[in-house]
Formats: C-alpha cells, sequence, structure tokens
C-alpha cells in the first residue's frame, strides 16, 4: 500500500514537471503555426538572413571548436601536468559565466579600446561587432562543451587497444589517428553536436560584442529578440518556430550519435 503510494506521489511530480514544460512549447507551435499565413516579405527576408547567418558562423564555429578543442581534451584526458586544473576551471568557466559578462569581457579585450582590439585596430583590423565577433562569441561560449564530451571520449578508452597496435609497428600519429580516434568518436560526435547547438542559440554574448545588425551580426536569437521588441509578434514566433525545430533536430542528433549522452555531456 505504501508503495502505491509512493509511486503515484513520484508519478504525479514527474507528470506535473512534464506538464510544465510541454505547455509553453506547444503554445509557441499552436501560435507560430496560426501566426504564419500571410507573411509579408519583410519578414521572410529576415527569417532567410538570420537563419543562414546563424547557419553560416555556427559551422564555422564548430570546425574552429573542434580544431582547436580536440588536442586540448585529448591532452587533458591522457596527461597529468602541473596546471591542469587551471586549465579545466578555465575551460568550464563559460558554462556557469553569465553571457552578458561573456560579452564585455570579449569587448574589453578585442573591442577597439581592448587590451588586443587596439593593436589589431592599429593595422587596420576590426573585430567587434562585426561577422567575426559573432563567430568568436560562439566559439567563447561552445568550447566547454565540446571539450568536456571529447575529453570523456578519449578517458574511456581501453589504452591497451593502444599498445598492441604500437606494438604492431604502428606511429604514434598513425595509433591516433587508426585507433584513438575511431575509439573516441560517439564523445567527439556528440560534444561537436551540444557545442554547435550551444553556438546557433548564442545569444547574451553575441549581442553585447558583435551588437544586433541585420545581414551581419543579426543571427536567430537576435532576430527573435529585435522582431519581439519592435512588437512583430508574427516574426518572433516564426523564428522561434524553427529555431525549435532546429533545437529538436539537434537533440535527435545527439541520441543517435552519443548513446549515451549523459556520460558526455556537461
Amino acid at each position: 500500500m505504501a508503495g502505491r503510494g509512493l509511486g503515484a506521489a513520484v508519478g504525479g511530480a514527474a507528470a506535473v514537471l512534464v506538464l510544465f514544460l510541454t505547455v509553453p512549447l506547444a503554445a509557441l507551435v499552436w501560435r507560430a503555426v496560426g501566426e504564419s499565413r500571410g507573411l509579408d516579405a519583410a519578414a521572410l527576408r529576415t527569417l532567410r538572413q538570420a537563419l543562414g547567418l546563424s547557419l553560416a558562423t555556427s559551422a564555422t564555429t564548430l570546425a574552429i571548436v573542434v580544431a582547436f578543442g580536440t588536442p586540448l581534451a585529448y591532452l587533458l584526458a591522457r596527461r597529468r601536468f602541473r596546471g591542469a586544473r587551471l586549465v579545466e576551471t578555465l575551460i568550464d568557466l563559460p558554462i556557469v559565466l553569465p553571457p552578458a559578462v561573456a560579452g564585455i569581457a570579449l569587448l574589453v579585450a578585442f573591442g577597439r579600446r581592448g587590451i588586443v582590439g587596439r593593436w589589431l585596430e592599429g593595422v587596420g583590423i576590426t573585430v567587434g561587432f562585426t561577422t567575426a565577433a559573432v563567430v568568436m562569441a560562439q566559439v567563447f561560449v561552445a568550447v566547454p562543451f565540446f571539450v568536456r564530451a571529447a575529453r570523456s571520449g578519449f578517458a574511456r578508452i581501453d589504452r591497451d587497444l593502444e599498445d598492441a597496435a604500437a606494438d604492431l609497428g604502428a606511429t604514434p600519429w598513425r595509433v591516433f589517428a587508426t585507433v584513438t580516434l575511431p575509439l573516441a568518436r560517439p564523445g567527439l560526435a556528440a560534444g561537436a553536436v551540444l557545442a554547435w547547438a550551444r553556438a546557433l542559440g548564442e545569444f547574451g554574448a553575441t549581442i553585447m560584442f558583435a551588437g544586433n545588425y541585420p545581414g551581419t551580426t543579426q543571427t536567430m536569437p537576435l532576430a527573435i529578440y529585435g522582431r519581439f521588441g519592435a512588437g512583430d509578434l508574427r516574426t518572433a514566433l516564426l523564428l522561434s518556430l524553427v529555431l525549435l525545430v532546429v533545437s529538436l533536430a539537434v537533440l535527435l542528433g545527439v541520441r543517435a550519435v552519443g548513446g549515451r549522452v549523459g556520460e558526455t555531456a556537461p
């Protein structure tokens, strides 16, 4: 009897939380589908520009994160060196750092009057409030998601398999390419998808460091914010629906390539 009561309490609490998460999403889909009829050319142009920019910048961000994050993840998983904990803390910090703080930090570092930005400005390179600034903001917030997942993927590899390949005459580079990377692929893939999703949804750091300029820095989240602030709820709903569909596809991708995402994701 007590077991039934506990089961009912647990099921009821779970149902309330699931319902709480479901109702806003269902309401968004219902309103967006209803409002999407008869959208004007300006709304469709905003959608094309924002979606195109979001996909282009997030793809660039993903390439950068994977290229530089994979060696770092391997190093953290396989080597113990002085300062490793500090490096791990710095990598994880953007996860808990408020996005506005990240944007200000990027601005004072790479803006026109920033520590690095003033030198770049001297040679004719402007970073702040450009498309490059969007990519930099996305990289800053997305790196932890890839590195954490990739590090877990490398750490779970059976070292005996790598040793066996080395004993058979394979060079360290060949062992890494033919044994280590394939075995770590689930973690790398899950981390890449999560990092791409985080880059796609980035808002706070982007608007602080890159601004909200249509066609240049206005990604999908910024376009939603801009259209909603301007009183154009119809366009904001359409953009939100598109981003919701993309986010759902991302989660399905994580389930497909990660298998056990809960162990690799932060």
